[in-house]
């Protein structure tokens, strides 16, 4: 009789430990993670210069510790082709939301025509910033739209 009982007990923590480890493989995964969405093309009169062949727009916001130190990598890039403007939360509330910008910091690269031919979702070097500015205007390997995000 007492073979039985354990015998029983022991069926009994098998089926439960089986219970268990096929409920967890059945759990599906977390869900997938998206990046924030991005402009693809903007209305260069909205931003300075829009005469220039070139415009990085940077949108940025005070209380962003990811944004300290952009502006000014952004800001060098300026010249005669390039155009430049950091846009604060903040201070230009309206292009953040007529753009529906969704995640900071976000720095975009856009044609004459406003096409916007790299972007860069978080912290960048100014390195890889003088690279994608370059490539585009290059006619190099970025596709429209095409970035990083970190």
């Amino acid at each position: 009789m007492l073979t039985r009982l354990l015998i029983a007990a022991v069926l009994v923590v098998v089926v439960v430990a089986v219970a268990t480890v096929s409920r967890r493989r059945a759990r599906p995964g977390p869900p997938p993670r998206t990046a924030a969405p991005v402009p693809q093309q903007l209305d260069r009169t909205d931003f300075p210069r829009p005469d220039a062949p070139w415009l990085v727009a940077y949108f940025w916001s005070r209380t962003c510790d990811s944004c300290v130190g952009l502006a000014a990598k952004v800001a060098v890039l300026e010249s005669a082709d390039v155009a430049t403007c950091a846009l604060e939360a903040t201070d230009d509330r309206a292009l953040h939301q007529r753009y529906a910008i969704a995640a900071i910091p976000l720095i975009l690269v856009a044609d004459a025509v406003g096409v916007v031919r790299h972007h860069t979702l978080g912290a960048v070097s100014a390195t890889d910033l003088w690279a994608a500015l370059a490539d585009v205007r290059s006619g190099g390997g970025v596709e429209p739209g095409g970035g990083l995000e970190h």
